[in-house]
């Protein structure tokens, strides 16, 4: 995507803003998108999308184009293996029947905090979970365009 720039002011820290965005693996796959929706609003500086993203956003003028590489460590990190865990199902509420391979789920943990898996396999003994996000491990690209700056 060519990149499209206008002589408007440019998004700073403590900014605003709606951006539109497409998110694709390298393998061209879209893993996300805010095509045919509302546009994503966040506040520069307030750690509510991922680093890099948020980096790729800074500096933009209102309506300009972009197609950024944001590497795994501007991402969701890289993928640790110390987050795979196997779960005895008894440890599960008894509709664990119901339970499926590359389901999302929501666990307490000690503390009460929540901690989002997704289940990699299932025995008739055992769950074996995976508390990375999705996207870890990935260089993730993103098409932005900025729409809106407060």
């Amino acid at each position: 995507m060519a990149a499209k720039k206008s002589n408007a002011a440019q998004v700073k820290n403590g900014d605003t803003v709606w951006v539109h965005y497409t998110g694709k693996l390298e393998d061209g796959s879209v893993f996300d998108s805010s095509v045919n929706k509302d546009s994503l609003e966040f506040t520069i500086g307030e750690k509510q999308v991922i680093p890099g993203f948020e980096q790729a956003v800074i500096g933009m003028s209102l309506n300009e184009s972009k197609t950024v590489v944001i590497p795994v460590d501007a991402a969701y990190g890289p993928h640790r293996k110390g987050r795979i865990t196997r779960l005895p199902r008894s440890r599960f509420p008894a509709d664990t029947a119901q339970l499926k391979v590359g389901q999302r789920l929501k666990l307490k943990q000690h503390g009460g905090q929540s901690v989002a898996v997704t289940v990699l396999a299932l025995s008739n003994k055992t769950a074996t979970l995976d508390a990375n996000h999705p996207l870890a491990g990935k260089d993730l690209i993103f098409d932005l365009e900025l729409v809106k700056i407060a």
